[in-house]
């Protein structure tokens, strides 16, 4: 019953803002944190995207064997390696401009296999 009452809570004044996938205070979800690696072939891929930005270029970094977390963390190192901005979306590192280069040998630095996709 108080599943279905939460079901399309967005905040509470009483916990604040809450999940929407299981519904608890934002400071105790642990949904983020159970989100399992994306498993590949082991490559890392960079690829520029200029879809639906205006013309404006995003570097995609993508196929990283690395936890949430990590990934997060080493797309802040990314960034401020290249100076510029960026985030991080469901597994996907994205970095402001063509940073393909830069990133090409910063991430083979690391040990990883990095190969350029698309055009």
């Amino acid at each position: 019953m108080s599943r279905n009452r939460l079901e399309g809570l967005v905040y509470s004044t009483e916990h604040g803002r809450t999940c929407p996938e299981c519904a608890q205070p934002i400071k105790q979800c642990t949904c983020t944190s159970d989100k399992p690696v994306v498993i590949g072939d082991g490559v890392v891929r960079l690829m520029l995207e200029r879809k639906g930005r205006k013309g404006k270029g995003v570097t995609l970094v993508t196929g990283v064997p690395l936890e949430h977390v990590e990934l997060k963390a080493l797309g802040k190192e990314l960034k401020q390696k290249c100076g510029t901005g960026g985030t991080v979306k469901d597994g996907v590192i994205e970095i402001q401009g063509d940073q393909r280069t830069l990133l090409e040998k910063e991430l083979a630095k690391r040990g990883w296999t990095v190969k350029r996709s698309g055009g």
